[in-house]
């Protein structure tokens, strides 16, 4: 069966995210603010949830259509044969958000759309109760401006929950942004790549697997997984077809910090994921980091310094790393901060930046290209 999918983003990592979706072989994609709408069947489902790295979730758009009164959200939600999705015993987990909508109650929502949907299965499956002992359906209901968009998610947890990282330093950097901000750089495993303040080693992880052609959801399970639409043989077959989608590249990653219990973290993390043969861990400060290779590239996610009384020491942090990437001969090199006189203190002008988000907090991604491309 045919669905309507979104795939969710962080907002600035659409355009990314829809360029891994055309190398998955994916056409005519929708980009819109924070996601990027297409068309698949359960395969595509699993292909998608199993191999997109810089995507939050994965989406089943059921339906959308305007609604200003709760008889047309009820009626709408109705009109959709959502037993064609879910079985007689369904779990419906119904969550909500309205912006700038007149129905702005949003357990109201919630509420009137469950009602609707067990109206919609009483008439699939004739039957009057449900007791909801199966599967996990996880609906939201979304209201922009009037509009109604009904999803359900296919992935669970959110898709940066690779299953590596079960600890992190104090400013960890979300999987998905990492892997967004390696994918930005263009970085090739052939050339050598480093991260003088990895921290709980994130961006050196996600190089990696992206190094090695690691489908970054292997290791871990979907709540889709659970439904009877999607065949268990198939979960197993596209695993076993990534698991055989592994490259034997060898390379290089070196990652290092100045705390020596983060490293030892990074290097538990880098562990779990597989990838701890590819990236060589060291305790040194970045002030230190020097290397003889001519060409090279450096992404990074320096301290913000948004803390109390911490601005001072970032600022003189981005000087000292200024003074050190320039002795590095043809590198390029990567950073992301929320500091808006980042490129002030680092002491020169960056060729390309973009403003991406670190969770919440506004950043940008100043890009400096050297020589090695």
């Amino acid at each position: 069966m045919e669905y309507t999918l979104i795939a969710t983003s962080t907002f600035g990592l659409e355009s990314v995210v829809a360029k891994e979706l055309k190398n998955l072989g994916y056409e005519n994609l929708k980009v819109e603010n924070g996601r990027v709408i297409f068309h698949g069947d359960e395969m595509d489902i699993i292909t998608c949830n199993l191999w997109l790295r810089t995507a939050d979730r994965v989406l089943i758009c059921m339906t959308q259509f305007k609604a200003e009164s709760f008889e047309e959200l009820f009626q709408g939600t109705l009109s959709v044969d959502w037993g064609s999705l879910m079985t007689e015993d369904a779990f419906m987990h119904v969550t909500g958000k309205s912006v700038k909508s007149k129905l702005h109650s949003v357990p109201d929502c919630q509420s009137i759309v469950k009602k609707a949907i067990v109206e919609s299965m009483k008439n699939k499956y004739n039957i009057e109760r449900f007791e909801e002992t199966g599967a996990e359906y996880r609906i939201e209901v979304g209201i922009l401006k009037d509009i109604v968009t009904l999803t359900v998610d296919t992935s669970g947890e959110g898709l940066h929950k690779r299953g590596y990282r079960k600890n992190s330093g104090e400013a960890p950097i979300k999987e998905t942004l990492a892997a967004a901000m390696v994918l930005l750089s263009r970085w090739d495993p052939s050339i050598i790549l480093a991260d003088p303040m990895c921290g709980s080693g994130t961006i050196a992880i996600e190089a990696a697997l992206i190094g090695k052609n690691i489908a970054p959801g292997l290791n871990r399970n979907f709540v889709s997984e659970q439904w009877r639409i999607i065949p268990e043989k198939l979960w197993k077959d596209l695993r076993k077809f990534a698991l055989k989608s592994i490259n034997n590249k060898e390379f290089r990653i070196l990652a290092s910090d100045i705390d020596g219990r983060v490293i030892r973290t990074a290097m538990n993390n880098a562990e779990k994921a597989g990838v701890d043969n590819y990236i060589a861990f060291q305790k040194i400060p970045v002030q230190k980091f020097t290397s003889k290779k001519s060409g090279g590239f450096i992404i990074s996610n320096p301290p913000y310094g948004e803390r109390l009384g911490e601005l001072k020491e970032a600022e003189k942090l981005y000087e000292d790393i200024g003074k050190v990437f320039s002795k590095l001969k043809e590198w390029n090199y990567f950073i992301i901060t929320a500091h808006d006189r980042f490129e002030k203190y680092f002491g020169k002008k960056s060729n390309k930046n973009r403003k991406l988000y670190n969770g919440r907090l506004k950043c940008y991604y100043y890009q400096y290209f050297n020589g090695v491309k």
